[in-house]
């Protein structure tokens, strides 16, 4: 008889084992395809906003401005609170700002309450998870991390697509109030039960990472005076760098340029005369195939390296603008648009915690991760503002798509600049450490050893294969 339940170790499927590591992927996708999706999923509302409330596109946008500005103010900081005291502390408070914002955005009214309710508490609750999600999963892994961080956010993409989906429907057969009700309390109540099963580091379940050796001692990586005194010391080292900012720039321009298009794709289209339904069907295309690359660009990106992965996913998400200045009314060159957008589009964000790996092995990257992300917070925040007021101002959306493409153009040339990822950037960071607070992994280098069998892992900190001379 086929039996199953949770142990301290992980799954247990009949008289197979399963490390936790597993159900950490599992409820850490479940927690990121709720808490993100519906800030994407709300744009295909944009029109619908200005009939119901009569607000215009740039004040519409502004919301969700401020929504994305706070996420990359708070990014950093939960960033650091996650190296230092754990993730479970702020996810179970933005569980809640997730549960309040979708509440009070669904009977709000006014402007200023569309700013509070959607573009502040909601932002607070999206920021607990964006980071501490990605950073919390990586901190249990030694080997495969592109393949889970590819797993993780490519679920994420299908996530948006469904929560795409399930707007359009709420909103054409019940109205506004139900669509954010629903997922709103649904979601924060999965939020609220999943954080249980989250725990911070493998140390906290008695347990190593898995891949590591199996003679290597569990040890804590965080919640502990070490743990912050390994954070602070590779911050500064790293902050010294031109690489940490300039990924954070990259990540600012390309967020950027994607979100303008994520928040007035529907608006676009429908101006061109598609109706609303096939212009939501057009988003929500791009969203699914962006699922595939968010899929396998980690996945390559941990073969190959970063950089080269980054530079042909960004350069999908630029040309292809293009085509929306000759598309008009044709459904068939919006699909086409959807098709090679979404592969840039997916590939641009998924590949960060990857070249942070590559570049910093097991270092404590989760504040520097944090850094990175609000760099594509304050880039997802600034794009679609600006782009609302040039079509305010102009009465068209020919300026809006300019200024998406050249914010692309410029995260491509910006990519060339990084440094390969075939070499660690601070292989002796912890030099600058007491001994007692030196780890005993990821100091080897960045070249990747041989894998081992499965009854025996092989360990390379930080050398996810990292290819063939970017």
């Amino acid at each position: 008889m086929l039996r199953f339940g949770l142990r301290p170790e992980g799954l247990v499927v009949g008289n197979r084992r399963i490390h936790y590591a597993f159900v950490i992927v599992a409820v850490a996708t479940v927690m990121w395809m709720t808490s993100s999706s519906m800030r994407f999923a709300v744009a295909i509302l944009v029109p619908q906003m200005t009939d119901l409330f009569g607000w215009s596109i740039g004040f519409i946008t502004l919301g969700f401005t401020i929504q994305w500005m706070l996420s990359a103010a708070l990014s950093p900081i939960c960033g650091w609170l996650s190296d230092r005291y754990g993730v479970r502390r702020v996810m179970w408070a933005g569980g809640l700002l997730f549960m309040a914002g979708m509440v009070l955005t669904g009977i709000m009214t006014q402007l200023w309450e569309f700013y509070l309710y959607f573009g502040l508490l909601l932002a607070a609750g999206m920021a607990s998870f964006q980071v501490t999600l990605v950073s919390g999963v990586t901190l249990w892994f030694r080997r495969n991390l592109g393949l889970i961080m590819g797993v993780l956010q490519g679920l994420q993409g299908l996530g948006t697509g469904l929560a795409i989906l399930m707007v359009y429907l709420l909103f054409d057969r019940y109205g506004w109030q139900v669509t954010f009700w629903v997922p709103g309390i649904a979601g924060g109540i999965i939020l609220l039960a999943l954080t249980r099963w989250f725990y911070n580091e493998p140390a906290d379940r008695g347990l190593t990472q898995w891949g590591a050796p199996a003679n290597e001692p569990v040890r804590r990586l965080q919640n502990n005076a070490v743990a912050k005194l390994r954070t602070n010391v590779f911050l500064k080292q790293v902050q010294k760098t031109f690489a940490f900012w300039n990924l954070a720039t990259i990540h600012g321009l390309g967020c950027a340029g994607h979100n303008i298009i994520l928040i007035l794709l529907v608006a676009i289209a429908i101006e061109d005369g598609i109706s609303d339904g096939m212009a939501a069907m057009i988003y929500l295309s791009l969203t699914v195939v962006s699922t595939l690359t968010r899929f396998a660009v980690p996945v390559l990106a941990d073969i190959i390296g970063s950089k080269w992965v980054m530079s042909v996913c960004f350069g999908l998400q630029t040309l292809p603008i293009l085509i929306l200045f000759v598309a008009g009314d044709s459904v068939p060159l919006y699909f086409l648009f959807a098709v090679l957008f979404g592969i840039g589009m997916g590939g641009e964000m998924t590949a960060f915690p990857i070249i942070n790996r590559q570049y910093y092995a097991d270092a404590p990257t989760a504040t520097a991760y944090g850094w990175q992300m609000m760099g594509a917070g304050f880039g997802m925040a600034l794009g679609p503002v600006a782009a609302g007021f040039l079509r305010d101002i102009t009465g068209a959306y020919i300026w809006p798509l300019w200024l998406s493409f050249g914010l692309s153009v410029l995260a491509v040339v910006a990519i060339m600049f990084l440094p390969s990822t075939r070499h660690l950037q601070l292989p002796d960071w912890e030099e600058a450490l007491p001994p007692e607070a030196r780890g005993n992994v990821g100091r080897a280098g960045a070249t990747p050893e041989p894998a081992a069998a499965p009854s025996q892992p092989a360990a390379p900190a930080g050398a996810t294969g990292d290819g063939d001379g970017d």
